[in-house]
């Protein structure tokens, strides 16, 4: 896997996984609990919502856009969930005592897995440079008589 769309793209899927496994631990944490789950307002919704959805749209994006583009948008994409993540992952549960929750430890797993994810793509996009990838290393074998290229 040469082609740095492709690995963006991949690293994009297996960041998205993560992000939605921890969602579902922290889901099943909630329907466990003796107190009822928190109510969200809609626009904790929404704001979680459009967060996933930058990952979701990464995906194909990263395959689509120009390179360009395609390179800032991973810088930004990629920045944008690091910092968020790290936020509400790392400092908020320091600065409100959350970290005593059970399901705190599951939660700094998965966020050091994402952000070190979305690291990764942020610097795979920084360092990507519009060179072509080399062509196949297959040998392309030419019939003298007919002129039929086979490989």
């Amino acid at each position: 896997m040469h082609d740095t769309k492709e690995r963006l793209s991949l690293f994009w899927i297996f960041v998205l996984l993560n992000y939605l496994y921890a969602d579902v631990l922290a889901l099943y944490a909630f329907l466990g609990s003796p107190n009822s789950a928190p109510h969200l307002p809609s626009w904790a919704l929404l704001g979680s919502a459009v967060l996933m959805e930058i990952p979701i749209a990464m995906i194909p994006a990263c395959r689509l856009l120009p390179f360009g583009a395609n390179r800032l948008a991973n810088i930004i994409a990629g920045g944008i969930l690091t910092l968020v993540n790290g936020f509400l992952t790392f400092v908020l549960p320091l600065t409100n005592g959350d970290f005593r929750n059970p399901t705190f430890p599951a939660y700094v797993f998965f966020a050091t897995i994402e952000t070190v994810c979305t690291s990764v793509i942020i610097w795979q996009a920084w360092t990507w440079s519009e060179v072509k990838p080399a062509p196949s290393s297959e040998r392309v074998v030419r019939q003298a008589a007919t002129g039929i290229t086979s490989s």
